[in-house]
């Protein structure tokens, strides 16, 4: 057993944060002496280190404690998708540090953004996450989605590709034109209506994975024709900024 003094010391974690995931119930100390100081068995100490690797990919405290809380979680799946997280961050760590040295070596005339692009983490994030089944908006799929057909959910998914292929239609006009502003929000609408409600940061994060390559931007094009998904971001973006 280790004092959390020792813990503190052993996970570079304040005590005060320690006493803080113990009063919210995120990480409860195994024991308590009779002078009421919280003692931790290698349990806890396991556990910890699963809430600070969800804590280094950013993860919400109360996403972190209804993950390690639900009867599915799958501890070696979890570690898995952490490995291939911080992969990935690590890559994009690497990418701005490559881009700061070619700035350095070229002047401010280097002009490069793909460094900043993350939309392939987020999208990995926003998969794993569902996989886990724990986020609001996944519950709420979970709970639209009971007791549809294969059927109904094929017509929804054609449904939503229609409004693709009408984005695909205008993708030469500007994006915050009142047109492609009245199919985002056609599109907002649809998603809040049959999948989960879709806020504006959610709908901006949906179009970054659009636009990031992969089945996302496949499916999109093909039903839109070739930057569809680019300019469905680009229309979202308008959108949530205004």
């Amino acid at each position: 057993m280790r004092t959390v003094h020792e813990v503190s010391k052993l996970a570079g974690v304040s005590i005060r944060t320690l006493q803080y995931y113990d009063r919210i119930g995120l990480l409860h100390p195994s024991e308590y002496t009779e002078a009421g100081y919280r003692l931790y068995d290698d349990t806890d100490l396991e556990k910890l280190q699963q809430i600070l690797l969800f804590r280094e990919l950013e993860f919400p405290l109360k996403d972190i404690k209804t993950i390690l809380e639900s009867p599915d979680f799958d501890r070696s799946k979890a570690l898995e998708q952490q490995i291939a997280l911080l992969t990935m961050k690590k890559e994009h760590l690497e990418n701005l540090i490559d881009l700061a040295r070619g700035i350095k070596e070229s002047g401010v005339k280097y002009m490069d953004f793909s460094a900043f692009d993350t939309s392939r983490m987020d999208e990995y994030a926003a998969r794993a996450r569902e996989s886990w089944g724990t986020t609001p908006e996944y519950c709420e799929y979970e709970k639209k989605a009971k007791g549809r057909t294969k059927a109904e959910e094929n017509r929804l998914g054609t449904e939503m590709m229609e409004i693709f292929r009408e984005l695909g239609a205008i993708r030469e006009t500007d994006p915050a034109s009142e047109a492609a502003q009245a199919l985002v929000r056609k599109l907002q609408a649809f998603i809040s209506a049959h999948y989960y409600t879709c806020s504006n940061e959610i709908l901006l994060s949906l179009g970054r994975m659009y636009a990031g390559g992969g089945d996302f931007t496949a499916n999109i094009d093909k039903a839109g024709g070739e930057g569809t998904a680019e300019y469905a971001y680009r229309v979202i973006a308008a959108y949530c900024k205004g």
